[in-house]
Parts: structure tokens; sequence; C-alpha cells
């Protein structure tokens, strides 16, 4: 049996899927992956082939709108399961679960799966002519494309149920929500809070994250604490919301955050973090969040789709409201009021992690639906 996983990005392959495509071949699935930037000369191609799995470098734009582009990757796709014909295709992230799935449907594959891990800069804000017309665009291909999969995986109810309510999701296809991607938490080990007072946000600089919102709580907190810190890390996006540099670059000469930029392990940050923040108006469940709280680190996340899930309010962590700069100082200031917070809130995160978000646990359910368990 062939299992072929489609992927926008590169590095969440082994990062989220690692362990999932471990379990395939554990199994005795002879497993493929295929998304852009997988060439030989790539850093991810031969830890993935040193791992027995099959590599396919794909053309594929993961923002924008190119129809000769995406047609293209269409056709490659169609072309790639034409020769390996897979018994089971898994895309996820939107331009994947898209053309992936109509390919695999033109394919004959037999087994066809999407994996919602979010909605995008399609779905969310107001924005202007440019996203409402990407955001018509994409809702008409999700639901062309889902109609032809066997099973929609989803990271959270409210995305579920958003693609029920607007017919994205027809009712002859089934769906279920897992936990989120889940987290190794063998490899993200708790560690000792630093001594003081330390917040960190990692995501794309993207406004739908909320960095905007974290720079400016964290502002008005180092006003009145100097010697409080916060860490931001991760990168500029090439996508259309993204943070200008000039933003970044005011933000630093202001003193305002301490950048760490993109980093391969995020472990180190998070040791040195005593709360991690993460702003965004919208997830599918986040990686980071799961991450930071099997470290044992408290959270301070939106009430929003996908965030809401991982805390709950005043046991593990506090949510605020989205946009909210006072709902964020407001969470800030109960940890530096109160310094054994962090370790209490923490405490209760790694058990939230354990029980609910393992890994293993995440991914047999994942099997169970595609039927592969």
């Amino acid at each position: 049996m062939t299992f072929l996983l489609i992927a926008s990005f590169p590095d969440s392959i082994l990062h989220f899927r690692g362990p999932l495509l471990d379990a395939l071949l554990a199994r005795g699935l002879s497993v493929h992956v295929a998304a852009p930037g997988l060439d030989a000369g790539s850093q991810w191609y031969e830890p993935l082939r040193t791992r027995g799995i099959t590599v396919h470098d794909i053309p594929l734009r993961r923002t924008g709108m190119n129809p000769l582009a995406d047609l293209r990757t269409l056709i490659d796709l169609w072309r790639l399961m034409r020769k390996i014909r897979p018994d089971y295709v898994l895309a996820y992230t939107i331009k994947p679960v898209i053309y992936g799935s109509l390919a695999a449907t033109f394919a004959g594959v037999p087994r066809r799966y999407a994996l919602i891990t979010g909605l995008g800069y399609a779905f969310q804000g107001d924005g202007g002519q440019s996203r409402g017309l990407w955001r018509v665009l994409a809702r008409s291909l999700y639901r062309l494309a889902l109609r032809r999969v066997n099973k929609a995986l989803f990271q959270n109810p409210d995305d579920e149920a958003l693609f029920r309510t607007l017919d994205i999701l027809p009712a002859t296809t089934s769906s279920f929500v897992v936990n989120g991607s889940g987290v190794d938490v063998a490899a993200y080990a708790v560690v000792p809070l630093p001594a003081s007072p330390r917040f960190l946000l990692i995501a794309r600089l993207l406004g739908d994250k909320g960095v905007r919102e974290y720079a400016e709580a964290a502002r008005h907190i180092r006003s009145k604490y100097p010697h409080i810190a916060f860490t931001l890390v991760g990168w500029i996006d090439e996508n259309p919301d993204a943070i200008a540099q000039h933003e970044l670059d005011g933000w630093l000469a202001d003193g305002v955050v301490e950048y760490a930029g993109r980093l391969s392990d995020v472990r180190p940050a998070i040791a040195a973090s005593s709360v991690y923040v993460l702003p965004s108006y919208r997830e599918g469940t986040p990686r980071t969040v799961l991450e930071a709280m099997a470290m044992g680190r408290a959270v301070i996340t939106t009430d929003a789709p996908g965030c809401r899930e991982t805390v709950v309010d005043g046991d593990n962590g506090f949510l605020v409201p989205v946009k909210s700069v006072s709902g964020l100082v407001a969470a800030m200031q109960q940890f530096i009021d109160d310094p054994a917070l962090a370790g209490r809130m923490g405490g209760r995160s790694r058990a939230i992690a354990e029980t609910k978000y393992d890994v293993h646990k995440v991914n047999q359910s994942m099997l169970e639906q595609m039927g592969v368990a």
C-alpha cells in the first residue's frame, strides 16, 4: 500500500508530520511526500530519504492567484499520482488540499483525505478588493475539491462548523475533528522557569497572528517595567498580510521586543520564557502553543477558533479578546503581580498536553479516521 502526503511548506513535513510518517512506515506502507522546495539540494531531502520516504519536488506557489501556475501544479500532481499509484492521499494547507484532492480524483486514487489546518489569509480580516477576490475564489475551489474527498479532517470544531455553514463542505462528505498536529511530549520536556517574567511569541510575522498587538502590549508593559523582556521569534512571510520590515525595525529600535529571527529549534526560546503569548485572530490548532504547553509554560491567547481549545481560562493561562491590546496587558500584568502564577499554570499546561495533545494519540486518531490503523 502506498501513501502520499502533499504539503506546501517543506520544513513542516518532518516538524509537524514526522511522527505520522513514522507511524505509516511502521505499518508497512510505502510513504511518499510531495512539496515545493524538495529538490535533491534542499536541506530536507536527505533527512526524509534516510527515513525511508520517497521525496517529490513539485511546482507550487503557496500564495497568490496565478491560474497558469496553479494549473501546472494540478497537472504535475496528477502525473505524479498516475506514476506512483497511491492508495491514500492526504493533503494539508489550502493549495495542496485543493489541487491535491482534485488531482487524486482525476488519477483515480481510492482514498482521498484533506486536513484543514487553519483558514488562512482568504478567510480572515476585512481585507480589501484583493483579499475579497481571493476569498471568493478559495471558497469556490475548496467546495469543488472537498466534494471529492472521502473525509475532511479539521483541527477545531469552529472551522468544521464554518465549512458546513458556508456549504464549502457538503453534507455528503464526512468530517472529523482531531486535536491539532499534536506534540511530542518527550521531545518537548518541562524545563525550569527563568527567574523573572519573560514573554514569548513565535509566529510568522503576519498581522493576523496578532504580532502588532503583542508589540503594543510589550511597549505598554515595558514603559512601567523595563526589566521585563519580550521575545519575538519568526520571519517576515511573503503573505500579503505580512508585517512590514520598517515596523519590525521600529520595534527593535525602540527596544520594545528582542528579535530572534527564524529558529529551526524553538525549544531554547521556550525554555528562556515564562509565559507564551499568541494573540492570533484564528488558528487551526496552534502548534507553538502545544510546544509551549508541553514544556510547562502558561499561555495567553485569544478567545478565537483554534486558540480557545488550548487554554482553560484561569487554569493553564488566560483567554483575551481578539485584537485587544488592553486584554493582553491585563493578562500579562497578572503574571507580574503574582510571580508564582506562571509555575502553577505551566504545570496545568503540561498535564493538558500529555492528556489531550500527545502526538501519538493524535496520530492514532488520524490513522483510524483514514482506515490505516
